[in-house]
């Protein structure tokens, strides 16, 4: 692999070589079982501790009465938008911060990179972030001379391997700890402090090498480059929630520090961040609350960075916001439940997706930021699904990505209507002609049984073997329908 998912072939391509991946497969199964038993113990444990009442004759107390605020808050935050964002900038410059807009990933790599050579900085470290790989940020600051260190313990994995990430919350989850080992063995050395001679495969044993590896990291660098889980706007803060203190080490230690944040992370209230903090760890690690909760609202004297930039990215969220099915994707908070339930990606992993957003939710986001119509790969998304609408049961945030899912194969035929003659084009335009005339149809009926009898014949021919291998032609009917009403008089003989 290589350190960008550009030129990625089509789902159907990448998927059906992942299929062969047997020790891929393996390794999915069993992290995504994992995860999916410990959500689903803390979300029986949340509905445990609501008494059923006559009042909720429809049990949409517990779990799924915080499903509902966390997508009520979301959906009010989008609807508002403009106005959060204004809220939420004129606090941050209040607070000390310099807030920046940015169109797409050229002008947020612009900046952050400007603002690296003004430091003379030539090493930053990074907060585990979503947006910052959306936008492309580590090879567009490395074509600046400016090497970013990935600090969460999974994107270090990522890094190190020169490999992908195939997880929105567990990035090296393709990788089991044998591999992890022979990686930090081959690399650490090359680019920082070496792992340990003798280093097992043990968990704690490849955690403690990270950290020895990662400290000497932290403590040299002048620069740090973060994303957001949240923004809330009447404060002008900024939240990032973590399992591994690695985060708190980025926001505190460097001198500068620079936060790429998606428009729609905004929340309004500190109250309506409330559902999000419960519903978040919840669903993406399987815990009650996460281990560090980290905000930031701009500079203060002797705590902290002394310089702090916002960039505020759009790069497509607009468009999305336009689309009246699809705009309900942009309340994702990123927890990565959607993924773990998805009978498509436990077998064929985030890579085939072609994108740092993989899984059911990448399906849908990936189309509506980009647009369809003018990428195969992209347009090949929304069909990387069964519609069985596990990811909609386990949203936290309510996203009904079948319906979005259905809606952008709509928007995908539309837009390539009238320029590829397929054959499957050919024939739908016969069968609208068809149906369109009464004459021509009662003409086509007379050589149905003909022809499914000869298909049934035919089903083992290469042609017809995409089909029939998966489907049951029907057997033709002793006479049409027209010739029935003929007969019986309508029925009535």
């Amino acid at each position: 692999m290589t350190g960008t998912f550009v030129g990625m072939p089509t789902f159907p391509v990448a998927a059906r070589r992942a299929l062969g991946d047997a020790q891929l497969r393996h390794n999915l199964g069993q992290a995504t079982a994992t995860i999916r038993a410990k959500r689903q113990r803390l979300v029986e444990e949340v509905d445990a501790a609501v008494p059923t009442s006559a009042a909720d004759p429809q049990g949409l107390g517990g779990w799924e009465a915080l499903r509902r605020a966390g997508a009520a808050v979301k959906e009010a935050a989008l609807r508002s938008l403009p106005e959060h964002l204004e809220r939420l900038e004129a606090e941050l410059v209040a607070n000390g911060a310099t807030v920046h807009w940015a169109r797409d990933a050229a002008e947020a790599c612009s900046v952050v990179a400007a603002v690296a050579r003004a430091h003379g900085v030539r090493e930053v470290v990074k907060v585990k972030s979503m947006v910052t790989q959306e936008i492309g940020l580590n090879e567009a600051l490395e074509a600046e001379g400016v090497a970013a260190w990935e600090t969460d313990l999974a994107e270090l994995i990522v890094q190190l391997d020169e490999d992908l990430p195939s997880h929105i919350l567990v990035p090296a989850i393709h990788r089991n700890r044998a591999e992890v080992r022979e990686i930090f063995l081959r690399r650490m050395k090359e680019v920082g402090r070496a792992a340990p001679d003798g280093l097992g495969d043990e968990p704690a044993a490849l955690a403690a090498a990270a950290r020895s590896h990662l400290r000497e990291k932290f403590l040299s660098a002048r620069m740090a480059v973060s994303g957001a889980n949240f923004a809330v706007a009447e404060t002008g803060t900024l939240v990032v929630v973590e399992s591994e203190g690695n985060g708190r080490m980025c926001l505190t230690l460097p001198e500068v520090l620079v936060s790429v944040v998606g428009i729609e992370k905004v929340v309004p209230t500190w109250e309506q961040l409330d559902p999000m903090l419960r519903l978040l760890p919840r669903s993406s690690t399987g815990e009650r609350m996460n281990p560090y909760t980290s905000t930031w609202s701009g500079t203060a004297a002797g705590d902290g960075p002394g310089e702090v930039h916002v960039v505020l990215l759009d790069n497509g969220r607009t468009r999305a916001l336009a689309d009246e099915v699809g705009r309900q994707a942009l309340r994702c908070i990123r927890c990565s439940a959607c993924l773990n339930v998805c009978p498509v990606y436990e077998r064929t992993g985030g890579h085939a997706y072609g994108s740092v957003y993989p899984g059911p939710i990448g399906a849908i986001l990936n189309p509506l930021l980009n647009g369809v119509g003018h990428d195969d790969q992209v347009d090949s998304l929304p069909y990387a699904s069964t519609l069985c609408g596990a990811c909609f049961e386990v949203c936290p945030v309510r996203i009904d990505i079948p319906s979005v899912l259905v809606d952008q194969r709509a928007q995908v035929v539309d837009a390539h209507r009238g320029r590829r003659r397929s054959g499957e084009a050919v024939v739908m335009r016969l069968a609208a002609a068809t149906l369109a005339d009464e004459g021509r149809l009662g003409f086509a009926e007379r050589f149905t049984g003909v022809g499914l009898r000869a298909a049934r014949r035919g089903a083992g021919w290469p042609g017809l073997r995409r089909w029939t291998g998966a489907r049951d032609l029907p057997r033709p009917p002793r006479e049409s329908f027209r010739a029935w009403w003929r007969r019986t008089g309508g029925g009535t003989r």
